[in-house]
């Protein structure tokens, strides 16, 4: 269905619209179901995974040639050459620089997290704001700024087919954010009493109902343990125990 969603809009962008609409009709994508707004958030997909593509078929034949290089050696080797390598750990197996190297925060970054369907990281620095990139291109896409002291903790989750990003932070608060509408801040949960260090989505799981894929839980350094609702924003139960 995302296939078919993305190759629609992709039609549709290139002002091809009779063939948008029939493919459309053969897969049963109506207006009522994939209207145009969100159309537009599918425009730029297709092309992003067909990059995608290449960019895996090319590093497969890198691979190989290297796969190919490395058994040409390893049949010519000597016992002497194969004794020298054994003496340097770093050079027993082949690597690769980083694909990339992805730099704008002013702080330390303390925490990352992948978006589960597309191409999308997000990481929260010290200097209070969230950055979200395009890790397969190596590009920063939006620069997210509510959190008023260090981001602590991230996480990507929610009910199925609205994908929300929850961050944490040492203002207090936990901030839900709407991947689908430019990262809008949807909702602030208010009542830990010290930093909030770790955010976590509770998976419901394949048979679970959808009110429990709305469930949120938080660690902080006031020692408890919090449960959210995201689709309300109270909080159902706070947990106690440890010490420290």
């Amino acid at each position: 269905e995302e296939l078919h969603k993305s190759i629609i809009a992709y039609l549709s962008a290139n002002n091809l619209p009779k063939s948008a609409a029939a493919l459309r009709e053969e897969v049963g994508l109506g207006e009522d179901v994939f209207d145009v707004a969100t159309e537009k958030k599918y425009e730029t997909l297709l092309e992003k995974k067909w990059t995608s593509i290449v960019r895996l078929q090319k590093k497969i034949m890198d691979l190989e040639s290297r796969n190919a290089s490395l058994q040409s050696e390893l049949d010519n080797a000597t016992p002497s050459s194969l004794s020298k390598r054994n003496q340097d750990p770093t050079s027993w197996l082949p690597r690769k620089p980083s694909r990339h190297t992805l730099e704008s925060h002013r702080g330390m970054i303390n925490c990352i997290a992948f978006h589960p369907r597309f191409s999308s990281i997000a990481s929260g620095s010290d200097d209070c704001t969230i950055k979200i990139w395009d890790w397969e291109l190596g590009e920063l896409e939006q620069t997210i700024k509510g959190h008023t002291r260090a981001v602590k903790g991230l996480d990507y989750g929610g009910p199925r087919g609205a994908t929300l990003l929850a961050s944490c932070s040492s203002d207090l608060t936990i901030k839900l954010w709407d991947p689908s509408d430019q990262y809008k801040n949807i909702r602030t949960l208010s009542g830990h009493d010290h930093s909030v260090s770790a955010v976590r989505f509770i998976s419901s799981g394949s048979g679970g109902s959808q009110s429990s894929a709305n469930l949120l839980v938080s660690a902080s350094a006031d020692k408890t343990l919090r449960i959210w609702d995201t689709a309300t924003g109270y909080c159902l139960k706070a947990l106690r125990g440890h010490v420290d």
